[in-house]
């Protein structure tokens, strides 16, 4: 693995609704290197996201099943962490329980406290472990899987080694974005987001759209992840677009594609 490439988490967390699943759209700010772009929620891992002491919190996945759902000799759950961090901190979503099974309210009762929580993750004041330890948490690692696996191409200067996963909304928890790296979220149907990126209506790339189209293939959000559940690392192999210039126009090749290893 080239080590140039930037580990990173994505998450499409989904739901199911009258009108069928529907996933969950951020607009990221305008600053680069996504602005403008509509995403899933989502970032690098960080150091923290690799603490040891994680494991207590996890009751179904520890380190090693994680490293080798992932294909990775270790530091695999860091990405299940940088997910739940990331869900907590971009748009308000905490994928946790409490110890005791029962769900959090972060519609109600648990909801200053965890606000007050996320804006001190936001501001790096203290780190999701800690907010595990204050309020005794279960991370809900069960309700989070691996979609994808997209690694960026070589022709840009900052390179992302981005594993997608999908997660199921809890109970009691409403969208909020954090106004500053996002600027506006959405609920949609994944068929009608990839209408809506191809008449240009919401301005996509192709990892996005790639990742929507899976999503067809259910028709629940709870089929999708327990379909997705059983998959291990060889049933989702790493992706790589090639870009190159033809005839003075960029053309963009998928592992499988014509010509894809001809370049």
């Amino acid at each position: 693995m080239n080590n140039n490439l930037i580990p990173a988490a994505t998450v499409l967390v989904l739901r199911d609704s009258d009108d069928g699943m529907e996933v969950l759209m951020v607009k990221r700010s305008k600053r680069p290197p996504f602005e403008n772009l509509y995403v899933f929620p989502g970032g690098k891992i960080d150091k923290e996201d690799h603490f040891d002491d994680y494991q207590k919190y996890c009751n179904v996945l520890n380190n090693k099943i994680a490293s080798e759902k992932l294909g990775l000799d270790s530091g695999g759950l860091s990405y299940w962490i940088a997910c739940i961090r990331e869900c907590f901190e971009e748009i308000g979503i905490l994928l946790a329980k409490k110890q005791s099974g029962e769900f959090l309210d972060l519609d109600g009762a648990d909801k200053e406290r965890f606000d007050s929580y996320r804006d001190k993750l936001i501001k790096n004041e203290i780190n999701l472990l800690d907010i595990c330890s204050k309020e005794d948490l279960m991370l809900s690692t069960n309700n989070i899987a691996p979609l994808s696996h997209w690694i960026t191409p070589n022709i840009e200067a900052k390179r992302f080694d981005t594993r997608f996963f999908i997660a199921y909304l809890p109970k009691n928890q409403t969208v909020q974005h954090d106004g500053q790296e996002l600027t506006q979220s959405l609920w949609i149907n994944p068929a009608a987001a990839i209408e809506k990126a191809f008449s240009g209506e919401l301005q996509m790339i192709m990892p996005t759209i790639k990742n929507l189209q899976t999503c067809l293939d259910f028709s629940s959000a709870k089929d999708m992840l327990n379909h997705q559940k059983k998959l291990n690392n060889d049933d989702i192999p790493p992706i790589l677009p090639k870009f190159f210039k033809e005839n003075g126009n960029w053309v963009g090749l998928l592992p499988g594609d014509e010509g894809y290893e001809d370049h």
